[in-house]
């Protein structure tokens, strides 16, 4: 069995790519994936040697210079991918979403070799509203996606989104001990993506800043680059216990140890919160054609999640809504076992199997 797997450049694209490939792995399959030349250097890739490059340059609509070079680019990348297709020879392709993996799906289906891509947001992004046609299968991490695609329903089916191996829960007093804090206090965990965000980043110190007079409450907060310094004043003088990063790898330690989380809402992070049953307050990045938001109404109707507008987010509507929660400890519980609804089980081994059918298939 050999399986080729093609992603995009973004965490949200590769991390499912990558949980697949381990499950597959696994199960006997040889795997390969093929990613855009700028990941080279990326640190979630460390220490792998399952993997190829293609060229790759942004692509808009618009007629420029820089836009005609994407064009150029593209074909190169494209040419690249049907040379690693033809060398691996695999039995089934499949696509993580994003343009770069157009042109791979399209050459597997030119030489009828069998196609699944995989879908991790509600909302289908552009190159997989492309594709969903012309493959043989598509993976859904949300029911609800189902709507959005007009293809026959058979062809689709309900995998979840798969999330590192490494995301594992771990002993709550293990995790208190990795940041050093105490039992007995009630712990906030902020993330503003991978690039961290400012508005959030001050929204929620101001916010957590007013809300802790009488509170026992600690704070991780992985706010990216720039702003440590003025988070560490804000945190020191409102006497709040606190760990700061600008970015943390071991994430299973602050999902394990959190009673509330604070982000964003992307798939990846939706995927990650479920796995762990964290309640959680929303703040979807208001741009990228709306994915955040869709996926962010999933857990806020699923009653998981509450969300709170980029635009309407002040230190003041924060401490709010977090001073609701904190003073109903039964709705922070209720929330928690809402995951139950949307959550598939080991989602890495259910699109493992779909492939592995999928194969079979092409046999």
């Amino acid at each position: 069995m050999r399986i080729l797997l093609a992603s995009g450049s973004s965490g949200g694209h590769i991390f499912p790519a990558l949980a697949l490939m381990d499950s597959l792995k696994e199960k006997g399959a040889s795997c390969l994936l093929v990613l855009p030349q700028k990941c080279r250097e990326s640190m979630i890739l460390s220490g792998r040697t399952d993997i190829e490059f293609i060229a790759s340059a942004p692509l808009s609509f618009r007629l420029s210079a820089g836009n005609i070079y994407g064009v150029y680019v593209f074909l190169k990348g494209a040419w690249e991918g049907l040379r690693i297709l033809l060398k691996f020879k695999p039995d089934a392709v499949i696509g993580f979403g994003s343009l770069h993996t157009v042109a791979l799906l399209f050459w597997a289906w030119l030489f009828r070799i069998k196609t699944m891509i995989h879908e991790q947001n509600l909302l289908p992004g552009r190159a997989n509203r492309l594709l969903c046609r012309f493959v043989d299968r598509i993976a859904l991490s949300f029911e609800q996606t189902k709507k959005y695609l007009r293809i026959p329903e058979t062809k689709m089916v309900v995998t979840g989104n798969p999330i590192r191996r490494e995301l594992a829960r771990i002993p709550r007093q293990e995790a208190l001990d990795f940041f050093k804090f105490k039992e007995g206090k009630f712990t906030i965990l902020i993330a503003g993506g991978s690039q961290g965000s400012q508005k959030i980043n001050s929204a929620c110190s101001a916010g957590i800043a007013a809300l802790a007079r009488g509170r026992e409450l600690q704070v991780i907060h992985i706010c990216g680059f720039g702003d440590i310094t003025g988070l560490e004043n804000v945190y020191t003088a409102a006497g709040i216990p606190h760990k700061l990063f600008d970015f943390l790898s071991a994430m299973q330690y602050a999902y394990s140890v959190a009673d509330l989380a604070i982000c964003r809402a992307g798939a990846t992070t939706i995927a990650e919160l479920g796995k762990f049953s964290l309640p959680a307050i929303l703040v979807p990045y208001p741009f990228a054609y709306s994915h955040q938001l869709g996926n962010a109404r999933v857990l806020e109707e699923a009653g998981s999640a509450r969300v709170i507008l980029d635009a309407e987010l002040t230190p003041g509507k924060l401490k709010a809504v977090l001073d609701d929660l904190l003073t109903d400890p039964g709705e922070l519980t209720a929330m928690a076992r809402a995951y139950d609804k949307i959550q598939v089980p080991d989602a890495a081994g259910s699109l493992a199997r779909e492939v592995l059918e999928l194969n079979q298939c092409a046999g």
